[in-house]
């Protein structure tokens, strides 16, 4: 018995000793500067360059909160997230590897000669950040590595269809590029209370997407403060997702089939980033990713001011591009191009072809939108990101053409995007916000499904073996709850 109750006392004391650790530390949290909610180690209290970063989770989600100069913000995101972003470096790698048919050295050349010399002088130093962060938790990634990684929307789908058409590389493989989201922003006599309202689905593959979870708080030393969602490693949102503190939201739509590159232009990653940080209006936003524009990943941005009211649809190609603004209407987004020169010009898109995807889901939104005009939402938002209408079958069915997608069930796949019948891709994250919600920098958002459905990928694999070059790094994906956040949470 007495060595009972001395086991007993020993181990009450370190339970004790800890408490008063965690309460005396100076963030009261074990997870500040830690990773995936590790205690803090000697060297990480001392670094100058993890002052006040922070990460915790919640709803299925990793919140980072990143401040200071470039390098400092690039530092905090490499360490605090280290394991997310290996584990999502391998996947990517795998994609690209796989889908062009070239091996990581040739995405390594690309992101060192072509994009390196091209990135602003701050965003260079906050990649080399990232770097440094991940090197001092060990993790084998250089630079190039990680600049590659912040590309991997236009490299692999964009710069390399490009590549072998130039070189008239021989059995190139079929590339195009990607159609992701779905979206809308409305105002005026659309919405209930006749301010902003936005929300946006994100479509990707399930292996990408499973690891689209983190949502950044970040408090750059120049520019705006930034809350948006994002991908490890990324200095983007990347799906796109954001407001920034000078009441400016974002989001976007890809354009279907896409096609173009101007390898002396800036990175589009760069560029997005740059636009959600520095720009205080519609104009700012237009004006910063028109500079140097590469064409890649081109997208359909929709666009808010909070200060005014005003929502803009931004279709940005790369031989033409348009804007439309409105005080009184809404933007619908599901990755056709809308402006017949930039479908002239930057495309290969039928806009008439009731049957696909984009158009499909098109017919949706209008109809949507009319049928609640005056009504709109952050509730009812999160309803029209979850919906499974299929416009050209005209009833629910979980597809390829509903705004909530599973491509996992369709025997048709999406032929314009190059995903073959059942491809494990489709709505990953779902996103929300209002105008009041912006002024909080703040949105809703929930991982996985936004129908809340889950994608099990061990059943998957083994109904359909064509995806088995996947089964190393593909994994379920659950859906969390509708989880708000805000700039600043704790």
């Amino acid at each position: 018995m007495t060595l009972v109750r001395k086991a007993l006392a020993v181990a009450l004391f370190a339970i004790l000793f800890a408490i008063t650790a965690w309460l005396s530390s100076p963030t009261g949290s074990s997870y500040s500067y830690g990773v995936a909610g590790q205690s803090l180690d000697q060297s990480a209290t001392r670094s100058p360059d993890l002052k006040g970063a922070y990460r915790f989770e919640k709803g299925g989600w990793v919140y980072v909160h990143l401040e200071g100069t470039p390098h400092q913000i690039g530092y905090q995101h490499g360490y605090l997230l280290a394991p997310e972003i290996l584990d999502a470096f391998q996947a990517v790698k795998l994609r690209d590897t796989h889908d062009t048919h070239r091996d990581w050295s040739f995405f390594r050349q690309a992101a060192r000669e072509m994009l390196w010399p091209r990135i602003d002088r701050e965003y260079q130093e906050e990649l080399q950040g990232i770097t440094d962060g991940l090197k001092a938790k060990g993790v084998a990634m250089d630079l190039d590595d990680v600049v590659a990684l912040n590309a991997f929307e236009e490299v692999a789908d964009y710069y390399v269809p490009w590549y072998d058409a130039q070189h008239k590389v021989a059995n190139a493989p079929h590339l195009v590029s990607p159609g992701n989201c779905s979206a809308f922003v409305a105002t005026g006599s659309y919405t209930r209370d006749h301010r902003v309202v936005i929300a946006h689905n994100n479509w990707t593959s399930y292996l990408h997407g499973e690891r689209w979870r983190v949502i950044f708080d970040i408090a750059p030393q120049h520019g705006q403060r930034i809350l948006m969602d994002g991908f490890p490693g990324v200095i983007t949102s990347d799906d796109d997702f954001g407001v920034n503190s000078g009441g400016l939201i974002v989001t976007e739509t890809t354009i279907t089939q896409f096609v173009g590159w101007d390898p002396h232009g800036k990175p589009e990653f760069m560029r997005s980033r740059k636009a959600l940080q520095y720009a205080n209006s519609i104009d700012d936003y237009v004006r910063i990713m028109l500079d140097g524009n590469n064409g890649g990943y081109a997208n359909d941005w929709l666009l808010a001011d909070d200060k005014t009211g005003e929502i803009a649809q931004f279709e940005l190609g790369l031989k033409a591009h348009r804007v439309w603004r409105s005080r009184d209407g809404v933007f619908v987004g599901s990755n056709w191009a809308r402006d017949p020169e930039v479908i002239a010009k930057d495309t290969t898109f039928d806009p008439r072809n009731p049957a696909t995807s984009p158009n499909a889901r098109r017919t949706c939104w209008d109809a949507l939108m009319e049928q609640n005009r005056g009504k709109i939402d952050v509730d009812m938002a999160q309803k029209f990101m979850a919906d499974h209408y299929d416009a050209f079958e005209k009833r629910d069915d979980a597809d390829e053409r509903s705004l909530c997608a599973h491509v996992e069930t369709s025997p048709r796949g999406v032929e314009i995007w190059d995903w073959p019948p059942y491809y494990p891709g489709g709505a990953v994250t779902g996103k929300a916000m209002d105008s009041t919600m912006a002024k909080a920098m703040s949105f809703f958002a929930r991982r996985g499904h936004p129908c809340g459905a889950d994608f099990i990928a061990a059943p998957f694999l083994k109904a359909h073996s064509e995806y088995a070059w996947q089964a190393s790094l593909l994994r379920d994906m659950k859906a969390g709850p509708w989880t708000r956040f805000q700039s600043g949470d704790h």
